[in-house]
């Protein structure tokens, strides 16, 4: 997804990045947020103020398979925690925190018009002196997610209001093929479940950053 150059990133936010680049380094930062609030969106805007000093690493490549979702009867409810390889996900954290110097490490992305991640999309390089990671469950409590405040250095929760929040949903479920009604359904679904439970973990993030 393509962002506009006109976005802007707040004061704070720019702060804390310089901040962490300042510390000499590998530094993780993580972005949490419910579906919708512009977590992507916030992290493309990192990079292009950053450029090369930021790598983004983005959770959603850890979604499973849709075929292994069929086969748990949970395609669905494709998005909740348990759809994801969130084991996974906390090793390649982990694998990046302590990055060794000759090795290039790859991670999956997540292709939104296929609906699948693709293994080795993203390749980290160890001079990149900044990894950031955005996902929905970077604040949960269940495990292995709550392994993850211990390898990242900082994780933002991104405060959206609701009802911007959930048109930008249904404008992004209709971009990728659902009707207005198929949007809608999903989101109460599937979405807002899950926005509620994200939003319970806003408590523990180091920052909050309103980004409208």
């Amino acid at each position: 997804m393509s962002i506009p150059t006109t976005i802007i990133l707040p004061d704070l936010c720019s702060q804390r990045i310089t901040d962490l680049l300042a510390s000499g380094s590998r530094r993780i930062l993580g972005i949490a947020g419910a579906p919708g609030a512009g977590k992507s969106t916030l992290v493309q805007a990192i990079a292009t103020q950053f450029g090369e000093a930021v790598q983004p690493v983005p959770m959603d490549g850890f979604h499973l398979a849709n075929s292994e979702l069929l086969r748990l009867g949970r395609r669905g409810r494709k998005g909740a925690p348990d759809t994801f390889d969130a084991a996974g996900y906390v090793n390649l954290m982990r694998r990046l925190k302590h990055h060794p110097p000759d090795e290039v490490v790859y991670a999956p992305d997540y292709r939104r018009h296929v609906e699948e991640a693709i293994a080795g999309a993203i390749a980290v390089d160890p001079a990149t002196p900044l990894v950031v990671t955005e996902g929905n469950y970077l604040l949960l409590e269940d495990a292995p997610w709550n392994q993850l405040p211990g390898m990242l250095d900082e994780i933002w929760f991104l405060d959206v209001p609701d009802e911007l929040r959930r048109q930008r949903l249904v404008a992004r479920h209709m971009r990728f093929g659902r009707t207005e009604q198929q949007a809608l359904d999903w989101m109460a679904s599937t979405d807002e479940p899950n926005a509620l439970r994200i939003t319970q973990g806003r408590v523990r993030a180091d920052v909050q950053v309103s980004w409208h």
